[in-house]
């Protein structure tokens, strides 16, 4: 399979530097093996999200250089085939209905490990779906982070497939459009790191690809924050791009000579660049550089 990547932010706000940081990291490595870069909008949770913010987002990837070389793929278009999905794991035995409040899970930890529900059924509303995680561990290979091991029971549970309010779950909705778009390599944040194995187990039950995956470390305040959780997550600037995306690539490690525009920096940081170069650790704040 030739090499496809992808960048795919939830239109929750405007792009923030972590994000810049990811998307910039996945152009680079998409470019750097000759691959295509694609964009994605996972606009499947409505209360989160903020009117405009996905055309703002788009705008200001736009405004960095970095621009997608197919349609973007809006994931509130996609209901049919996360349906579908859906009622091949359910008739297959996988998932099962689920009534389970907080209290309820408390009991275990805060993870539901049973393979069915504890709770009685409740008629008088909707239950959550949730697939049954084996006591199976999932061995992978970061392409950054080396080596990785997790038990699906242990770390995931038993977890939501689709969610009380008929809302698909990210889990779900990520491996079934990665298989739509042919995605072949994902590269992202290392606040899902732990998500991959789910991910994994799920493409085995649907029959889809799994592709590579590279975590990059994520980007933290002076506090040590996740910075899309800071105070300190203010957005970039698409009408002046070039100074954040600098830092950006100072971030990630990778040597930014000077250019004009976006597109020339980005050209230039190409020419130098290799994945193994990438940071690693998440241990330096935004606020010392």
């Amino acid at each position: 399979m030739s090499y496809r990547g992808r960048f795919a932010p939830s239109p929750t706000g405007a792009l923030h530097f972590g994000s810049l940081v990811a998307a910039v990291a996945s152009w680079l490595v998409a470019r750097y093996h000759g691959g295509q870069w694609l964009l994605r909008m996972e606009d499947i949770d409505p209360p989160r999200e903020v009117p405009g913010s996905a055309e703002r987002i788009l705008a200001t990837l736009d405004a960095f250089g970095l621009v997608t070389d197919a349609p973007v793929l809006f994931q509130s278009t996609r209901n049919d085939a996360y349906e579908a999905a859906f009622v091949r794991l359910r008739d297959a035995g996988h998932l099962f209905p689920c009534w389970c409040s907080r209290a309820d899970l408390a009991v275990h930890g805060g993870l539901h490990r049973d393979g069915h529900c504890i709770a009685p059924p409740d008629p008088t509303r909707p239950p959550a779906w949730r697939l049954r995680s084996p006591d199976r561990t999932i061995h992978w290979v970061d392409d950054l982070q080396g080596p990785q091991a997790e038990n699906l029971r242990e770390v995931a549970g038993d977890f939501v497939i689709r969610r009380v309010e008929g809302l698909w779950a990210y889990q779900l909705a990520c491996v079934v459009d990665d298989a739509f778009q042919g995605v072949s390599h994902v590269v992202r944040g290392a606040d899902l790191l732990e998500s991959t194995a789910r991910q994994i187990y799920l493409q085995e039950l649907l029959g889809l690809p799994t592709p590579g995956y590279l975590h990059l470390p994520l980007v933290l305040d002076a506090t040590g924050r996740k910075l899309s959780k800071s105070d300190q997550a203010l957005p970039v600037d698409p009408s002046q791009p070039l100074p954040a995306l600098r830092q950006a690539l100072a971030w990630l490690g990778v040597a930014a000579p000077d250019a004009a525009d976006s597109a020339g920096t980005l050209a230039a940081a190409l020419g130098g660049f290799k994945p193994a170069s990438l940071r690693r650790s998440s241990l330096t704040a935004i606020g010392t550089l």
